[in-house]
């Protein structure tokens, strides 16, 4: 019975150290060795593909943003409406200013104004030194008396330049030369003195609408420019607004000097 038993126990110790050291030696070569993976060519092409469309997507993404990007263009009407209006505004002045040089007054009877004649007399186109300049850059007109003007040049040479521009005028004077300087004497209102000073307020108000249509022009110019980035209707619209101020202010013009024409022929 004892050999049995020290027979037994010989058989199992043989038996746990045999499978301490198969594990064991297992255990050793877990910690050893590295694991390692190794991936299939069909799936490197798919990690490739997959990092292709991720970088595509990226830059459609940036792409759509900037192509939902709207620009907010600013609204030039009310800049090319001010503009516009200031400069045809300033054509009424200059008109104004020139119509108020022919200041009328009534006269006395068989009389033509004396002031009016002389603030005539600056309109008169005098050619000198091959130069056209207005009379009154050249010379001073002064008021004598009721019925005498007196023309002093700035350049006793420009002195006959300026006789004969007078005597060619609209005006009816024929001044004599009275040393370095000419005296006008007035003549007796007529019919053809009258004409002459309408005729200058005519050329006045020509003057003005040229003005304010050279406003009109500049603001079409402009209009015209935007066309390529701005909607056609606002811009359509935008032109019937400068033709209904050039109408306005060309009637203006007009008015005023219907007006001065009006006062000329009762003064």
């Amino acid at each position: 019975m004892a050999i049995f038993l020290r027979r037994a126990l010989s058989f199992r110790n043989v038996l746990l150290l045999r499978s301490s050291a198969i594990v064991g030696r297992e255990l050793f070569q877990c910690k050893s060795e590295a694991p390692q993976r190794i991936l299939s060519h069909s799936a490197l092409e798919f990690v490739k593909e997959s990092r292709r469309g991720f970088a595509k997507g990226r830059n459609k993404s940036k792409d759509d943003s900037a192509a939902g990007t709207i620009e907010v263009l600013p609204n030039m009407g009310p800049t090319i409406k001010a503009n516009t209006t200031s400069q045809m505004e300033a054509a009424i002045t200059a008109l104004s200013a020139e119509l108020s040089k022919l200041r009328t007054g009534r006269a006395s009877p068989g009389t033509f104004s004396i002031s009016r004649l002389s603030n005539l007399l600056d309109h008169i186109i005098v050619e000198t030194g091959g130069v056209k300049l207005p009379l009154s850059q050249i010379a001073v007109v002064s008021v004598l008396d009721s019925k005498t003007l007196s023309i002093n040049p700035f350049d006793p040479n420009a002195l006959q330049k300026l006789e004969t521009a007078i005597v060619e005028s609209a005006l009816g004077l024929n001044p004599k030369v009275d040393g370095d300087r000419l005296i006008a004497a007035i003549p007796p209102l007529t019919k053809e003195h009258v004409q002459a000073v309408c005729k200058v307020v005519t050329k006045s108000c020509e003057d003005g609408r040229l003005s304010i249509r050279r406003a009109r022009q500049k603001a079409m110019d402009t209009i015209k420019k935007l066309y390529s980035r701005y909607p056609k209707d606002d811009l359509k619209r935008l032109e019937k607004e400068v033709e209904e101020l050039t109408k306005k202010f060309v009637k203006t013009a007009e008015d005023l000097c219907k007006a001065k024409e009006k006062e000329i022929s009762a003064g």
